[in-house]
């Protein structure tokens, strides 16, 4: 689905994504060309783990205006909604005990869940793959 990003870049930053459609949602990249990749990251990381329904885009005449809104541009962002998947399923795996205590202490250190560890891992290996394929 195509959403509407606000997108600005002050002097020695990073180009910054606010996407109104997902309160609280920001992006963030270097390089312009990366910021669609990164608002797509960013979404994703915004429904994980909680019961929320996608909502519709919105509309080009109907977009935020006022201060927050002066100094940058819109830009429409190919968003894959597939990809995102606001309910989580519960599962049950085995895993050595004492590599289940290091995901434990990783994640908590990291600020993590070990839900969220694995998931992360999970996405990020069939990432590595799917760029080394």
């Amino acid at each position: 689905m195509i959403y509407p990003a606000y997108i600005h870049k002050d002097k020695r930053s990073a180009w910054g994504a606010t996407l109104p459609d997902f309160p609280g949602c920001f992006a963030a990249a270097d390089a312009l060309d990366d910021l669609p990749a990164a608002v797509q990251e960013a979404v994703e990381v915004y429904f994980e783990g909680e019961a929320m329904d996608v909502p519709a885009p919105t509309a080009p005449d109907a977009l935020p205006r006022g201060k927050a809104y002066t100094g940058g541009q819109w830009l429409l962002v190919d968003i894959d909604v597939a990809r995102v998947n606001p309910r989580a399923v519960r599962l049950n795996v085995s895993l050595p005990e004492n590599l289940l205590q290091r995901i434990d202490a990783y994640a908590r250190t990291h600020g993590a869940t070990r839900s969220g560890f694995l998931a992360e891992a999970a996405r990020r290996a069939m990432a590595d793959n799917e760029r080394a394929a």
